[in-house]
């Protein structure tokens, strides 16, 4: 059998119920490790009767050192090229192996590489889906961002350059990971598949549990970054973003552990001896989670009253139109004002779908050249022909800035077209999008093609897959009326200036993102 040089170590303490699944999930690789190695970590169960079971694993026992020793010690003991750690409460999926040797093919100087993964209850049974998110040109930076690899379980190390680094440091109790992917993305690039590779098992004894803790440890090692980040002006920003993310990611988990508590009524004054620890580390998000809630409570006391629906007492839009024949479409109201807001891209060499009137009404004289991409030929404005998702025809490293409003929802295959509009982008250029979350489908040319809603979420994770993660800006805009009227097909001037103005996350009409190519002058 050809050796795959991969070394995979599993790490235990007081998991020996989970083992065995671990163990076999890591046997039933459709390409086999050569080596599997069990490193338990002073546990007061004895896991040596569940190792047996298996002869071609190696079982290690040392002292309880926590779990960067115990990686280190699986890490000297491995004898492969590459190496990867699983914790005995995980599990991976059969193809973890072949996808991430085949990213390394592609990228061979790579320190890392890494999947997506699913969440598993305590049998093991799937009830989420977790994406990759792509590290982008800027590894480094895109770290610097916030931890992109959901499971460790996924990733694979070229095992000379984790230990060059000094393997995982043994004065953090968590975090540790995270620690590592920064001291290494810093030095080496990184790569990513879509494909799920692992399995990460809920449970009450996980590490992550402790989330006041978890938000200390990732503060902590994003911070041993601060003077490096400071070298770098895109460094500094994705270093800043960094520090909002964490904290508000850990307020956010702790308030929703917080609710269930509430609701089992088990529990509650711990949660909430945790939100409070959160809140006065960081207070930002803490309140304005709160201002939410308050909001949400004060929305469903009003949502009891009856409600009279005048006008809008029908089962059929006012206008059939968008509105166009009424005035400006409401959508258009927040795309425009969008692009009155991102002017200052349009610039250079730019490239819009359809037709270029709004590059011509917001590039003015910054606009060198305008190019137009229609599906079909006839339009006189158009100067290249073809499909977005394919971008045959469409050259490389073009374009200072591509203005695609209202048109990615038409692509069945949206990321295919992402790439092709990275593809097509210089480096330093700027991509303008705006797509719809709430909308009548068309009832004319593009019913056909009319293909998704797409949220803040969807459109953050599809820029992702070619944008790195600090270069990508994405917002909600318009609220439940603007969306309400947009269905009715109304026109923005119906609505007052000072509902149109509102935004919300939850119920927005359009989203907008502005993402940047790499490459380009700091």
């Amino acid at each position: 059998m050809t050796r795959s040089d991969v070394s995979i170590v599993i790490t235990n303490y007081n998991h020996a119920r989970f083992l065995d699944a671990a163990i076999r999930s890591v046997l039933a690789q459709t390409v086999p490790p050569d080596e599997i190695i069990v490193v338990d970590d002073g546990s007061t169960e004895d896991p040596g009767e569940v190792v047996a079971r298996h002869p071609s694993v190696r079982l290690i026992r040392q002292e309880n050192q926590g779990l960067s020793g115990a990686r280190n010690t699986g890490l000297s003991a491995a004898s492969g090229r590459y190496v990867a750690f699983l914790d005995a409460d995980d599990t991976l999926t059969p193809v973890m192996v072949e996808a991430d040797l085949a990213l390394f093919r592609e990228h061979p100087d790579c320190a890392f590489v890494y999947g997506a993964y699913e969440l598993v209850d305590t049998d093991g049974r799937p009830f989420a889906s977790v994406d990759v998110m792509m590290p982008g040109d800027d590894a480094y930076a895109s770290f610097l961002s916030g931890n992109l690899v959901g499971m460790h379980g996924t990733v694979l190390y070229r095992r000379d350059l984790l230990a060059a680094a000094g393997g995982f440091d043994r004065s953090l109790r968590s975090c540790e990971d995270y620690d590592a992917y920064l001291r290494l993305s810093r030095h080496h690039p990184v790569a990513a598949t879509e494909r799920r590779l692992a399995s990460y098992r809920r449970h009450g004894d996980n590490m992550s549990e402790d989330v006041p803790r978890m938000l200390r440890s990732a503060r902590a090692v994003l911070g041993r970054h601060a003077e490096t980040a400071r070298t770098r002006p895109e460094w500094v920003e994705a270093y800043r973003r960094g520090n909002e993310e964490w904290a508000r990611y850990y307020v956010k988990v702790q308030a929703e552990k917080l609710v269930r508590a509430a609701r089992n009524r088990s529990g509650v004054s711990t949660e909430a001896g945790r939100f409070l620890a959160l809140a006065v580390g960081a207070p930002v998000p803490a309140a304005r989670l709160l201002v939410r809630g308050v909001r949400r409570w004060r929305e469903r006391r009003l949502s009891r009253r009856p409600v009279r629906f005048g006008d809008l007492d029908r089962t059929t839009p006012i206008s059939p139109h968008f509105g166009f024949d009424r005035g400006r479409p409401v959508d258009r109201f927040y795309v425009e004002d969008f692009l009155a807001r991102s002017a200052g891209d349009i610039r250079g060499r730019v490239l819009e779908i359809g037709d270029n009137a709004y590059t011509l009404a917001y590039g003015g004289d910054r606009v060198s050249r305008s190019d137009v991409l229609n599906r079909y030929a006839g339009h006189p404005t158009t100067t290249f022909v073809g499909d977005l998702s394919d971008g045959a025809g469409l050259p490389s490293d073009t374009f200072d800035c591509i203005v695609l409003t209202q048109t990615l929802h038409l692509l069945f295959d949206m990321p295919a077209a992402v790439r092709t509009l990275h593809r097509v982008l210089k480096p330093g250029g700027v991509l303008l999008v705006t797509v719809p979350w709430v909308s009548p489908i068309d009832r004319g040319e593009w019913h056909d093609d009319w293909c998704w809603s797409i949220t803040p979420a969807a459109l953050g994770r599809l820029l992702g897959l070619c944008f790195e993660r600090h270069a990508v800006t994405v917002e909600a805009k318009g609220n439940v009326q603007a969306a309400t009227a947009f269905l009715y097909g109304l026109a923005d001037h119906e609505l007052r200036p000072e509902v149109l103005a509102v935004d919300d996350d939850c119920c927005p009409l359009i989203v907008t993102g502005r993402a940047v190519k790499h490459g380009g002058p700091t």
